[in-house]
């Protein structure tokens, strides 16, 4: 459940979080919480891999019970141009999401 919270607190400070996914040390910008398949879900931009940006950022899904580690830090982000609340995938299964202007 701490897992949880440090999403839900992440997302409305547009706040990064650290965490280890598939072995790898990743920097996430989480930008909604959804369900699928009854699972909890996260759809995010990866800033960092094992301390290496990426070579294109774009936003990524990660199931939650995958995200081991996981830490709130001070790094802001501001929000994927492309992302978007009302994309029909997130209709009826949104738990939490960055306000859209």
């Amino acid at each position: 459940m701490e897992t949880n919270r440090i999403f839900f607190e992440a997302i409305a400070l547009r706040k990064c979080v650290s965490a280890t996914y598939n072995r790898t040390s990743v920097v996430l910008a989480p930008h909604i919480l959804y369900t699928r398949h009854d699972e909890l879900y996260l759809d995010a931009v990866t800033l960092t891999r094992d301390g290496q940006a990426p070579r294109e950022l774009k936003l990524g899904s990660f199931k939650l019970t995958g995200l081991k580690d996981v830490a709130l830090t001070d790094r802001p982000f501001d929000p994927m141009p492309l992302y978007d609340a009302r994309d029909a995938r997130y209709a009826g299964v949104t738990v939490f999401a960055i306000e859209q202007a």
